[in-house]
């Protein structure tokens, strides 16, 4: 197999996150920034996270990907970071695990995390999805919030004991939870747009149901799936979904796969890939995003621009 970048896809030079963003996506972060202390408490926690621990954990405990280990996937995350334009390419962590998952985490310098559970279900073109899906989250400044959700879950069940703070809490996790899993949504058509492969990407979330046999599985089975747990007979049904999604940070992959499957044919897929998207230097909100999940003193990481250079043919 080789490393060198498929040069047929498209870089999306100086892109804004605001291009690929979920309408759902921005209008859960507004709610949520009204609610009440969540201000304080942002920056209370901003100050306690420790990048330093989170990073030393997964140096200790998992295996980070170089061009000497797990260089497939190594290729992916800087071809990734190209396609999508990233200052820099982000580390990334493969931690031994049957559960399928992946994250983008830290402040300062964020970091990917994937499970071996999601590299072994996922061929080269889905696992590229994946990584530009994380890749999206680092991009639009995602990964500081997701950092902070697992330390207030954390900290949820240690106070479990006392109602009234345990309540204010929970309110701001659901909170977190609910822009989260809009989030999810802006971050699939960021892997779409790092793949470049719509075909690969309802691949990858068909295999997050229902597993690796995708000779037992079809789209359109599977749209027709989506379309019929879209379909609401009573009011019933919308209450379960409610109560179904509390405490799950993604949506279910039927209402991942629909709205995926809309976007290239309904959306903005196509006119992104022709050039017209908003750049990062001029898009104000993606801007102040960007400035207040990045420190001027973190040091650089390594950039993808001479490797492509290098491996190019």
């Amino acid at each position: 197999m080789t490393s060198v970048p498929d040069r047929a896809r498209v870089r999306l030079t100086g892109i804004s996150s605001r291009a690929y963003e979920h309408p759902a996506d921005r209008s859960a972060l507004v709610a949520l920034r009204k609610l009440s202390g969540f201000d304080v408490l942002l920056s209370k926690l901003f100050g306690l996270i420790n990048e330093r621990a989170l990073r030393l954990t997964f140096l200790a405990g998992a295996v980070k990907v170089s061009e000497r280990q797990c260089p497939h996937i190594y290729a992916l995350v800087r071809d990734g970071s190209y396609i999508l334009d990233l200052p820099d390419v982000p580390e990334v962590y493969v931690m031994q695990s049957p559960l399928v998952n992946a994250m983008a985490i830290g402040r300062d310098r964020p970091f990917i995390v994937v499970t071996t559970g999601l590299v072994n279900l996922h061929d080269e073109e889905e696992l590229r999805w994946v990584i530009g899906h994380e890749l999206g989250h680092i991009l639009s400044g995602h990964a500081v919030y997701r950092t902070m959700l697992l330390i207030l879950i954390g900290l949820a069940a240690r106070i479990a004991w006392m109602p009234i703070g345990y309540i204010g809490l929970r309110a701001i996790i659901w909170g977190l939870e609910e822009w989260f899993r809009k989030s999810e949504l802006s971050c699939d058509r960021a892997g779409l747009l790092a793949g470049q492969e719509v075909d690969a990407a309802r691949r990858a979330l068909m295999k997050l149901a229902g597993g690796p046999h995708l000779s037992e599985l079809n789209p359109d089975a599977f749209r027709e799936q989506a379309h019929e747990y879209d379909a609401v007979p009573d009011l019933r049904d919308s209450v379960l979904k409610l109560l179904q999604l509390q405490g799950n940070t993604h949506p279910f992959a039927v209402v991942r796969f629909a709205d995926l499957d809309h976007w290239p044919t309904h959306g903005d897929y196509h006119r992104i890939l022709g050039g017209d998207y908003p750049p990062r230097r001029t898009d104000g909100d993606a801007a102040r995003r960007d400035a207040g999940c990045a420190r001027p003193s973190a040091p650089a990481r390594p950039s993808c621009a001479p490797w492509w250079n290098r491996r190019s043919p």
